[in-house]
């Protein structure tokens, strides 16, 4: 099996007249070190079952697949998602086999990364199940997330995966270096804000190295981040989660202010506001940025302050527009 050089991206993309964009935030990995890097970063169990989304052109497939994983790859461009199978065979099936001629018939039918590899062509965001082998309605129950997002969708998509499947244990995206600093920023930080809580609600969130841009193409205005998140969350209920989330838009929809003035639209009044913080046992001066997971979680619990939670705001987080 082989990876995607910087001229196969390029011969790629020509073929199918692909002009990469910063709308829908196409910046295709050229660099096979960097993709083992990546995947070796992930530090995934043999053999694991994963979901990559935004595939694009294949680079990071290649890698995972070459690693002996099983891959259900969700893309929402119906080029590139047209491509990818032909892709994947080409560099990781029976077709790649045959041009090592020391390798039989069994062995190259065991070799194909193809026969580990399924497409969704869908939105991200959308998708809430992903299909069993070959296609079918078994249910697809992945153990891991790697992925390259584009810095627009970002947050909102890994909180929708995170949400959507309880059976991920670990997830390792790359995401544009500051929304990464985000993501694993500590209470008090200058970046610690809703992305950083939602995210570390899950588990532990941490970077995992720092990808340069000129591994890139075309080449981003800056430098790119890996995220690492081993998943430590069992409980889920929905009604819990939602009243924490929303608390958590809130407390930082002001950041400036105060709690006892951000969370007085959350809680009916300033004063309401400030008799469930003391009740949790924090100051009402603080700000948002102060608390970490565990004092949301404290005061999201304490007595119900008569606020009904709207829609879902999971993938409420600053993060920009859709691609």
């Amino acid at each position: 099996m082989t990876l995607l050089t910087a001229r196969d991206i390029r011969e790629t993309a020509a073929d199918i007249g692909l002009r990469p964009t910063k709308q829908k935030g196409q910046n295709f990995v050229i660099d096979p070190n960097t993709v083992r890097s990546i995947v070796t970063a992930a530090g995934l169990e043999e053999a694991s079952n994963v979901v990559e989304i935004g595939p694009g052109l294949g680079s990071l497939t290649l890698g995972l697949l070459e690693a002996g994983h099983s891959v259900t790859a969700v893309e929402i461009d119906e080029v590139l998602a047209a491509r990818l199978p032909a892709t994947v065979e080409k560099f990781a099936g029976t077709e790649a086999a045959d041009r090592r001629p020391e390798a039989d018939t069994a062995a190259r039918g065991a070799d194909s990364g193809a026969a580990r590899f399924s497409l969704v062509n869908a939105d991200a965001l959308t998708v809430t199940e992903l299909p069993g082998p070959d296609g079918t309605d078994a249910g697809n129950h992945p153990d891991a997330l790697v992925a390259n997002l584009p810095y627009n969708v970002a947050v909102p998509v890994l909180l929708h995966f995170l949400e959507t499947f309880p059976s991920l244990k670990s997830v390792l995206v790359m995401v544009q270096l500051e929304v990464a600093e985000r993501l694993a920023a500590a209470p008090g930080s200058r970046t610690y804000g809703v992305p950083s809580v939602k995210a570390q609600w899950y588990g532990d969130v941490r970077l995992a190295g720092r990808i340069g841009k000129n591994v890139f193409w075309p080449a981003p205005n800056i430098d790119s981040g890996l995220v690492r998140i081993d998943v430590t969350r069992t409980e889920r209920e929905p009604a819990r989660r939602r009243r924490l989330f929303t608390l958590i838009d809130a407390a930082f929809a002001q950041r400036r202010k105060t709690l006892r003035a951000a969370l007085s639209g959350w809680a009916g009044s300033p004063q309401r506001a400030e008799e469930l913080l003391l009740a949790a046992d924090i100051d009402p001066k603080t700000r948002g940025e102060a608390l970490s997971v565990v004092d949301f979680e404290r005061l999201a619990d304490v007595e119900s302050p008569g606020h009904v939670p709207g829609p879902e705001t999971d993938a409420d987080s600053g993060e920009g527009n859709r691609r």
